[in-house]
């Protein structure tokens, strides 16, 4: 535990809480520069080609799971040994939709015609290369993503399974992927878009040099009560964006935002899927009993997300707009 957040309760009464319109602007430090610049270092780093389709718990071995990646139809189900496959969503019969199709025995069977695929190549049909990283699934698309496939997923370090909860939260956007990485790699927008949910918020390190940013940041519980953390973003590929707590109450926890693109719309306008894994942790006793609360506090996890990222999403979608009709500053 850090000095500067020792041993105590986590949870902090505010002793004189600043109004919302008397907190420190913090639009002199967001330089559109500095975050553009983040934003290329990141679309720089490779991929290897590995989209994340969807949360693991949604690919079942009863039906398939659909999905649509830079659009290509997807299909994903769960062998007989409960891996993940995925492959092409359309049957290379006559092309019905096989996303909700039945499984049975690790078996995709065809509604249409009665076609079955058991994952291996088929009549035409191709599997993609799939992984489940126990909290996200993946598949990888090496002509849709044109860089030099790796063998791996681009997953970072993670606490362990045993000693986490999790919960996975998903929204699709009008942007592009690159629209919810700038949203991320601008931590200074947080406690003046976000008040129900942050407070007292200082960059430590813009990331300009270290490629790390850095913030103090409290969390809001109830009230004037909050949780302090130092926390870091990093940007380990185009499309993903870590926050890791440092220091302060949870200290090793992560959040995993990951942006697929979907393809573009009957609109003409492109989609978005936003993915983000709350994988948290602690060394407090107390904390196992959370984790056996789990299924009562996921929806809740959940719901948080889903708060943030209504705004959060709001914001990739008119930094879109802005950028579509060449309107945006710089």
């Amino acid at each position: 535990m850090s000095p500067r957040f020792p041993r105590r309760p986590p949870v902090r009464l505010r002793r004189d809480p600043v109004a919302w319109h008397r907190q420190q602007p913090t639009w002199r430090d967001a330089s559109p520069a500095l975050i553009d610049t983040a934003l290329k270092r990141a679309q720089a780093r490779t991929g290897g080609n590995w989209y994340v389709l969807g949360p693991s718990a949604a690919v079942s071995t009863h039906t398939g799971y659909g999905a649509t990646v830079e659009g290509t139809e997807i299909v994903a189900w769960r062998g007989a040994d409960g891996a993940l496959v995925a492959g092409p969503g359309a049957c290379p019969h006559l092309g019905a939709a096989l996303a909700q199709a039945p499984v049975r025995c690790g078996t995709l069977v065809c509604p249409w015609h009665g076609l079955t695929l058991n994952g291996a190549p088929f009549a035409g049909w191709n599997p993609y290369p799939a992984h489940d990283d126990g909290i996200l699934a993946w598949v990888r698309l090496d002509e849709q993503g044109g860089e030099y496939p790796l063998g791996n997923t681009p997953v970072p370090a993670r606490p362990a399974a045993d000693k986490s909860l999790t919960a996975v939260y998903t929204g699709t956007g009008v942007c592009q992927p690159e629209d919810v990485i700038a949203n991320r790699l601008d931590p200074w927008h947080g406690a003046w878009f976000h008040p129900y949910s942050f407070t007292d918020l200082t960059v430590l390190d813009d990331g300009a040099e270290t490629d790390v940013l850095t913030v103090r940041v409290s969390f809001k519980v109830a009230g004037r009560l909050v949780v302090p953390v130092i926390a870091e973003f990093t940007a380990p590929g185009p499309r993903t964006v870590l926050m890791t707590i440092t220091e302060g109450e949870g200290s090793g926890s992560v959040v995993e935002t990951h942006a697929t693109p979907l393809g573009t719309g009957r609109d003409g306008r492109p989609r978005t899927r936003v993915t983000e894994a709350v994988i948290a942790t602690s060394e407090r006793t107390g904390f196992a009993f959370a984790r056996t609360a789990a299924p009562l506090l996921r929806p809740l996890m959940r719901r948080a997300a889903g708060r943030l990222w209504q705004d959060d999403l709001a914001y990739a979608e008119r930094r879109w707009e802005l950028r579509s009709t060449g309107r945006f500053p710089g």
